[in-house]
């Protein structure tokens, strides 16, 4: 099955929003075995929007809209769509009365214009919302499928995988074949360099397809089999899977969909381990992913800031003579703040982070990207130091990464120990 990808949106064609829906619907379609013809974005004008479906659909079996389904003047892809193929709009009523009682709930202003959400092109089949007020639709044009969701990139991903899909499998059931995927998540290696660790594995010789994701700073690989029972899907799954271990298995973390925040929270949780953070140069962004997983409170105590020397000195303890004789960028300095925390907040563990993430702040020693992280338990403080190579605000993403890398290998290796 053939689809293309259409996003909606004068904020697009202007570069003030990344346009990230249509890398996440590309994912999601080429996971179930179909093609992506084309993508394409508009902005929010009726004749453009018409000419890029009517480019579309001869190229495809269905075309996946998202955008311009908001309350205000400029959100007119239902509007455009109805025009398009001269079909009438009508309030459906259902639509309507759910976004008021959401706009009771939260005990929001109604204002007309909002009923514009419940306003869809006739013979649609409604597409539910599960996070917002704006409903999506799909139309029936000729046999081919017309699908309109939110752009709102958490909207998109609910309804892209809770309505889209269920639709797509029901109208193109594909031919009595099982599939069997699995994620493949790395971090240490670039997204050429897993390509190249795996160029002599012949994939289409074990009936396997593969799709590399780079998600900074880790990178995906997506494998899929399918084969007329489940079994011979898994077998060859597990064949081709086998090999790109044996390729990058000191890179690899994970097989499966979970962050490494929560695998790091479940491992934590498992132990009945609990953790205080310290951060300078990430600037909380450790503790804000861990914080990110429902239910971090059975493990996480507290994080701390201490960005400048002086908190680090007051707040955990450090030495002034340490930070003047090795620096507050240094492996001694980690090594006490990861101390300090944890004697100051009584967990188990203390984390800490201090590094140059620049544009400035770096020095032949020390370059932009250095990054010390340590960790301390009751009998011993781990360190480990890294120097990358990227901008400020990557540079912080990767550190946290290796910081959350450091807490998942004690946790396994503990596990490891009781065993």
């Amino acid at each position: 099955m053939k689809i293309g990808i259409l996003t909606i949106g004068n904020e697009l064609i202007s570069g003030r929003t990344a346009d990230t829906n249509s890398s996440f619907i590309a994912r999601k379609i080429n996971q179930q075995g179909w093609r992506v013809e084309a993508i394409m974005s508009v902005g929010d004008d009726f004749e453009a929007i018409e000419n890029r479906l009517n480019y579309l659909l001869p190229l495809t079996d269905a075309i996946i809209c998202t955008g311009g389904l908001g309350p205000t003047a400029d959100d007119i892809t239902s509007a455009a769509i109805a025009q398009a193929f001269e079909l009438p709009l009508y309030t459906d009523e259902n639509v309507l009365n759910y976004i008021k009682e959401i706009f009771t709930k939260y005990n929001l202003r109604w204002i007309e214009n909002n009923a514009k959400q419940a306003m869809f092109p006739q013979g649609a089949e409604i597409i539910a919302n599960p996070v917002g007020t704006a409903a999506g639709f799909v139309l029936n044009i000729k046999g081919k499928l017309i699908f309109v969701i939110p752009g709102v990139p958490a909207e998109t991903i609910r309804m892209m995988t809770e309505g889209v899909l269920p639709v797509l499998r029901r109208c193109f059931p594909q031919n009595e074949q099982y599939s069997a995927k699995q994620t493949i998540k790395t971090f240490g290696l670039s997204e050429a360099a897993v390509d190249d660790s795996l160029k002599d594995i012949d994939f289409n010789a074990l009936d396997v397809s593969i799709g590399f994701y780079p998600v900074f700073p880790e990178n995906h690989l997506v494998i899929i089999s399918r084969r007329k029972t489940l079994v011979e899907a898994q077998r060859k799954l597990k064949l081709a899977q086998d090999e790109i271990t044996k390729r990058l298995e000191k890179y690899i973390f994970h097989y499966g969909e979970e962050t490494l925040e929560e695998i790091v929270a479940t491992l934590l949780i498992e132990r009945k381990m609990t953790l205080a953070v310290a951060e300078s140069c990430t600037g909380g962004l450790i503790s804000n992913r861990l914080t990110d997983v429902a239910g971090s409170s059975a493990f996480f105590e507290r994080g701390i800031v201490t960005y400048s020397n002086a908190a680090k000195i007051k707040l955990l303890g450090v030495p002034v003579d340490v930070i003047e004789k090795y620096g507050a960028v240094s492996e001694e300095t980690a090594r006490l703040m990861a101390e300090g925390v944890r004697k100051l907040s009584g967990t188990d563990l203390g984390l800490s982070s201090t590094g140059i993430a620049g544009p400035t702040g770096g020095s032949p020693d020390k370059p932009v990207g250095t990054i010390y992280l340590a960790l301390s338990d009751s009998t011993q403080t781990l360190c480990r130091h890294y120097a990358f190579r990227w901008d400020r605000k990557r540079n912080k993403h990767v550190f946290s990464e290796a910081a959350l890398m450091m807490l998942k290998d004690y946790c396994e290796t503990q596990i490891s120990k009781t065993k």
